[in-house]
C-alpha cells in the first residue's frame, strides 16, 4: 500500500513566537554569498566558489521539539543521553478542535476521541490536534492561547503505555496559570512530549500511522529541535 508523507515541523525563523517563559530566537545570515565572494579566494580563478551560513541563537525549546526527562527532572536523562528509538513509533491523533482557546483537555475528551478513531491507546504516541495553529499563527496571541492537558488526562495516558504526546502550540499547559499539570505529571511518570506540532488537521482520520520526531543531539540538552513527519496510508 502507498504511503504519505506528512510534515509536522513548523519552520524556524527570526524572532518567531516563543513559550512566555522564554526569548524568541535570533536567526540571521552569518556569512553571505555576496560577502564570501568577495573577501574569500576559494576555488579557482576561474571557478570562484562562495558559500552561506545562517547564525542561530536560541533555547532548546523553540519550534517544534521535545522536551528531555531532565527539563522538569533535575535526575532525568538529558536529550542526548534518551533513546533514539523512543522517537518514533506507532502513532494516533486525537481531533480535539472542539476544545476552545485555553480550554481543558480531560480524560472524557481522549476516551471520546479513542472511540471516535478506533485505534485503542496500547502504547501509541498520542498527537492532538486543537486547530491552534491555523487560527492564530503566526500572532503572538499564539503563545496565550494554547489549551492545556489535564493531570488526569496525563495519567490517562501514561496508564496507557503512552510514552509520548504532541500538542500544538509552544506548551502542552495552558498559559494562563502556572500549575503546570501536565508537565508534573509527565514528571512523576516518566513520560514526555512534542510541542509546536503542525498540520495535525491532515492526520484527522487517518486511524493509527507511523511517526517520527528524533531530535537535535544536543550535549546535556533539556530538549530538542526536530523534525518530525508522519507516514499515512494513502
Amino acid at each position: 500500500m502507498a504511503q504519505q508523507m506528512i510534515d509536522l515541523t513548523l519552520k524556524l525563523t527570526d524572532n518567531m513566537p516563543a513559550h512566555k517563559l522564554f526569548q524568541r530566537p535570533v536567526i540571521v545570515p552569518h556569512y553571505t554569498h555576496e560577502k564570501t565572494l568577495k573577501d574569500f579566494e576559494l576555488g579557482t580563478e576561474n571557478d570562484r566558489l562562495s558559500f552561506a551560513t545562517t547564525f542561530l541563537g536560541m533555547v532548546d525549546h523553540i519550534g517544534t521539539h521535545v522536551d528531555a526527562f531532565f527539563h522538569t527532572n533535575p535526575n532525568g536523562a538529558t536529550v542526548d543521553n534518551m533513546p533514539l528509538d523512543m522517537f518514533m513509533g506507532k502513532s494516533v491523533c486525537f481531533d480535539m478542535r472542539h476544545i476552545p482557546d485555553l480550554g481543558d483537555i480531560d480524560v472524557s475528551d481522549l476516551e471520546e476521541a479513542e472511540e471516535k478513531t478506533g485505534v485503542k491507546v496500547d502504547g501509541h504516541i498520542v498527537l492532538m490536534c486543537t486547530g491552534l495553529h491555523e487560527r492564530h499563527y503566526p500572532d503572538v496571541k499564539v503563545v496565550w492561547s494554547n489549551a492545556g492537558i489535564t493531570a488526569d488526562a496525563t495519567n490517562w495516558l501514561a496508564d496507557r503505555g503512552s510514552k509520548l504526546h504532541g500538542v500544538e502550540g509552544p506548551s502542552t499547559d495552558k498559559p494562563s496559570d502556572n500549575l503546570f499539570p501536565n508537565h508534573r505529571v509527565c514528571r512523576d511518570r516518566g513520560i514526555t512530549h512534542y510541542e509546536w506540532l503542525v498540520n495535525l488537521e491532515q492526520l484527522i482520520g487517518k486511524g493509527e500511522f507511523q511517526f517520527f520526531g528524533p531530535p537535535i543531539k544536543i550535549g546535556d540538552g533539556s530538549g530538542a529541535p526536530v523534525r518530525a513527519w508522519a507516514m499515512v496510508d494513502d
